[in-house]
């Protein structure tokens, strides 16, 4: 398993520098967006610090008129999607056969590897080729990864949810809050889903940052987010709703938190 990883890691980062180098050849270059503010190594531990503050009072702005509707909605099909848990935790889990092959390609190490070497793929290719704007993507990415991991490690210890693997294939998946136990910094519990945040965080900055000149960006990333999200179902790991919950705060985190959107 391990050298499968370091293959993958391998594999992947090469990957990921090709196709950096496909994209924006010159920071200067107009076709990029001028308005986004850019990171630096400086401006990383401060950024990070603002936009927990960002994330931590969303409650307060919500409460006073903002982002209402938005909210509204993501709680709603959050709200769903946990009603239908128990009918889709027990397909998933029934079918694990059928998906026996598409899930043994995308374990949980495949997740957490990819959207920990894009950023670092990015800011080391931009390193190389002198490229400001796609060393900043690459701190944005990072950013975005911690920014969206933060709040997930809270909820999950707060809510304490338990996964579909902790039942039986013809179990009820019903009683599932508060029933983890363990370390806080284990975060063993399911709701959101963390692999979810962090790869369509990731895959949010590389899309906004790139998506305007090379229209395939957005496609190629979001596609990638949107198969790791879906093994996490497929695996028995997270229920739809821990899913949809924590593609919805990735890309929130992404979008308007890292990039001020």
């Amino acid at each position: 398993m391990v050298s499968r990883i370091r293959l993958f890691s391998l594999v992947f980062f090469c990957a990921i520098s090709v196709i950096a180098q496909e994209l924006s050849p010159n920071p200067e270059d107009p076709a990029n967006d001028a308005e986004q503010p850019e990171a630096t190594l400086k401006t990383v531990a401060p950024d990070l610090l603002h936009q927990q503050i960002r994330i931590w009072t969303l409650p307060a702005a919500v409460v006073t008129g903002h982002h209402v509707l938005p909210t509204v909605a993501v709680l709603g099909v959050t709200g769903g999607l946990i009603a239908a848990d128990p009918t889709t935790g027990k397909f998933f889990r029934r079918h694990e056969d059928t998906f026996e092959g598409f899930s043994s390609h995308f374990p949980e190490s495949v997740g957490t590897t990819g959207s920990l070497l894009t950023p670092a793929a990015f800011y080391l290719t931009g390193l190389i080729r002198k490229d400001r704007y796609m060393q900043s993507t690459g701190l944005f990415a990072a950013e975005a990864w911690v920014s969206a991991e933060i709040p997930n490690v809270v909820l999950r210890n707060a809510f304490r949810r338990k996964r579909p693997l902790d039942f039986e294939p013809n179990g009820t998946f019903r009683d599932t809050w508060f029933k983890t136990h363990g370390s806080p910094f284990a975060a063993n519990g399911g709701f959101p889903s963390s692999h979810t945040a962090t790869v369509v965080a990731v895959a949010t900055v590389v899309s906004r940052r790139y998506g305007k000149r090379h229209k395939w960006v957005p496609f190629l990333a979001y596609g990638l987010a949107s198969t790791i999200a879906f093994s996490r179902a497929t695996t028995g790991n997270h229920f739809l709703s821990d899913i949809f919950l924590g593609g919805a705060i990735g890309y929130s985190v992404g979008r308007f938190v890292v990039l001020r959107d």
